[in-house]
């Protein structure tokens, strides 16, 4: 892929906070620098659907934009279902690259796990496509992207030239701080951490009780200078590579240890 020239190369773009969401219209942009674009996101935002696909409900397609080097299509179901739906019924071909965002806020940390923006992604590498996910850290709907766009074109490039390890995708979270303030880029692991939930208690107008989602974030290492989290913290872009394999090796070793009795 690296010596693929742009003329040839097909991206797929998506998101979770949908097709019409500010962020994905930025890295629409960007991705035209490198090659024909596609486009295929949720229409309506579905953020937190982590990798869950549409089993019970059908999915529909609706194509907004057509135009030499740039198509655009709505999808009703999920982040996973648009990338699914894309490599199995709307692109001609597999696509070279596929990138996933710009999201509205963070998906640092244990937030990837939740994240429909970097289930896409994570969907691309499961299909030996190379994947990047970026997030921004504002949940602004108007969030200005000018910092995270340059970063994205500069990773994107970096990407297209050296390649991804198979299976692996990556995590690309950017602080939401002006340009100048950014001190560049540092690749990371993910941080040991975990949301604080709270359920803010409310009654409807039918006298309905129902609940609304809250929380933080808990860093537990949040000292640990080789982490996403401690990256954002100074004012660096932090990229994790992301691997589809979820076996703890580590547990395994110890696991076949175990001398099972029948």
């Amino acid at each position: 892929m690296a010596n693929l020239e742009k003329e040839n190369r097909l991206i797929l773009v998506t998101n979770d906070d949908g097709v019409d969401a500010k962020g994905i219209k930025y890295l629409t942009e960007i991705a035209l620098n490198f090659g024909d674009v596609v486009v295929i996101a949720p229409d309506k935002g579905k953020s937190g659907m982590s990798h869950s696909v549409s089993l019970n409900e059908p999915i529909y397609i609706d194509k907004i934009k057509d135009t030499k080097g740039l198509e655009i299509y709505a999808c009703s179901g999920t982040p996973a279902d648009s990338v699914k739906i894309a490599l199995h019924k709307i692109l001609k071909r597999k696509p070279d690259l596929i990138l996933s965002g710009i999201n509205h806020g963070s998906n640092a940390s244990v937030s990837a796990i939740y994240s429909g923006t970097v289930a896409a992604a994570r969907e691309g590498s499961m299909n030996g496509i190379t994947s990047i996910a970026f997030s921004l850290l504002s949940h602004a709907p108007d969030a200005d992207f000018s910092a995270a766009a340059k970063y994205a074109h500069i990773i994107i490039e970096k990407v297209l030239e050296n390649g991804i390890a198979k299976q692996t995708c990556l995590n690309v979270n950017i602080p939401n701080v002006p340009e100048n303030d950014l001190k560049g880029i540092k690749m990371c692991r993910q941080t040991l951490g975990k949301w604080i939930e709270e359920f803010d208690y409310r009654v409807n107008p039918h006298n309905k009780d129902y609940y609304w989602l809250t929380g933080k974030f808990s860093n537990f290492e949040p000292s640990a200078e080789d982490t996403d989290e401690w990256a954002l913290n100074n004012n660096y872009v932090a990229i994790v590579p992301i691997e589809v394999d979820l076996t703890s090796y580590s547990a395994l070793k110890d696991l076949q240890k175990w001398d099972f009795k029948f």
